[in-house]
């Protein structure tokens, strides 16, 4: 028998934006029903099982603040997210302190709804285009593959370092899912998205009636966590007045609610990631040394794309399957090709598939132009390649080519540093290890 649909109730007096949040949760596989207003919303609630509720705060007939009490009042263990007006997230702060799972600023950021939505409802992010990121055959992430599986074996705590878009969720996802803590929890959070008001009563959660709107009692990240893993992204964003309460709960394995007189003990393992450099604000003194001591036990530096670009076809094609959802895979053009295997991906991954994605819309299951890959947020013409231009030969595979302007590309560096290997890499964006690897795959003496 077929699992049935996720369920998820949005509510939205602006149709424009009940019409983007539907095509948006029905492309992720649910089951999407809309109201314009809160009668029409507690009506749905009544009749049918939600599993989630995203609503506006602004409603014809109200705020959405009515709906949060609504299902506290009725007992309805339903997560809802708030949606509010860009910079004014006063009303939004007060929701999730009376029971709303998380908020969102207008205009609603797609890529933040999805992994809000993921989160609420505990969807396999394995299941997403991230899958992509650790899977390759390159020296570089074939090492990261390595210490993972070294990394799980182990309780110490794991900091996890890299640019932005290297995939820094997915390896945590991985240290837990192959640690002795698999069965139990892994939670996510982004520090830099909590208010700094909310901090606290996030992390260790409250008791009933300890602040104006605590209609119940609430667990906070550790206690959510315990027996598992807590991955705390963007740790660099902590306040320091917070550093300070994080560092206690980790030394002393035990938290308080906001409002409670007990400590209660937490078994949780802590996961961390930044794209900042942690040790330089440690020296600019916005992070505190003894709290980096104690996350940065075992550390874990994910390359960025570059580093790995004899796995772009793989990635790709990946990719491009997975965005064509069971059709014919789109084809590429020549400019295309060469244009994706050229470029630098600052973003890395996270850019990559952005990339793709729109481009597959764009083509409708047609061959994807370079004008295609044009229209994404970073453009590809204009911006000065990290490989040298070369037309693509028609009927060579990808692998054929990446290998042929690579070669270019790594003797144009060790001609302009005097065959110096580590200015050449340098150069390159690449470790000494990578360059040496890839000089003697592609036969360059």
């Amino acid at each position: 028998m077929a699992k049935a649909a996720l369920r998820v109730l949005v509510v939205d007096d602006e149709p424009d934006i009940r019409e983007l949040l539907e095509l948006t949760l029905l492309k992720m596989g649910l089951e999407v029903v809309t109201a314009a207003n809160l009668a029409q919303a507690k009506n749905y609630l009544q009749q049918q099982h939600f599993d989630l509720a995203l609503s506006d705060m602004r409603l014809p007939d109200g705020e959405g603040m009515a709906l949060v009490h609504y299902l506290n009042e009725q007992a309805l263990d339903v997560p809802i997210a708030i949606l509010t007006a860009y910079g004014n997230t006063d009303n939004a702060v007060l929701a999730m302190k009376s029971g709303a799972f998380d908020y969102l600023q207008k205009p609603v950021s797609l890529a933040q709804l999805r992994s809000l939505v993921k989160s609420a409802l505990k969807i396999d992010k394995h299941a997403t285009p991230a899958k992509a990121r650790l899977d390759g055959t390159s020296p570089a992430i074939q090492e990261v593959l390595r210490l993972i599986d070294k990394l799980a074996g182990s309780q110490a705590a794991v900091y996890i370092s890299g640019e932005s878009g290297t995939g820094k969720e997915q390896a945590a996802r991985m240290i837990h899912e192959h640690s002795s803590r698999a069965e139990r929890p892994f939670i996510a959070v982004n520090c830099g998205a909590i208010p700094e008001t909310l901090m606290e009563s996030e992390f260790f959660g409250y008791r009933k009636g300890a602040f104006t709107g605590a209609d119940n009692e609430r667990e906070g990240l550790f206690q959510q966590a315990h027996g598992g893993s807590l991955f705390l992204d963007e740790v660099a964003d902590l306040p320091l007045a917070m550093q300070v309460k994080l560092l206690r709960a980790i030394q002393e394995k035990k938290v308080r609610k906001l409002g409670s007189a007990q400590e209660e003990a937490v078994d949780v393992r802590i996961l961390c990631a930044t794209h900042k450099d942690l040790a330089a604000k440690v020296e600019a003194g916005s992070f505190r040394q003894d709290l980096y001591y104690r996350l940065n036990v075992l550390p874990l530096r994910l390359p960025p794309l570059r580093e790995m670009r004899e796995d772009l076809p793989h990635f790709i094609n990946k990719l491009l399957s997975q965005f064509a959802q069971g059709k014919a895979i789109p084809p590429l053009s020549s400019a295309a090709q060469q244009a994706l295997l050229a470029y630098n991906y600052p973003g890395n991954f996270r850019e990559l598939e952005n990339i793709l994605e729109r481009a597959a819309a764009l083509a409708g299951g047609k061959r994807i132009e370079l004008s295609d890959l044009q229209l994404t947020p970073t453009p590809l013409q204009g911006e000065e390649s990290a490989l040298p231009s070369a037309s693509y030969p028609g009927g060579a595979s990808l692998q054929d080519y990446l290998d042929k302007i690579e070669r270019e590309a790594i003797i144009a560096a060790l001609d302009s540093t005097h065959y110096n290997r580590t200015q050449a890499a340098k150069q390159l964006g690449l470790s000494f290890r990578s360059m040496r690897y890839r000089m003697e795959r592609l036969g360059i003496k």
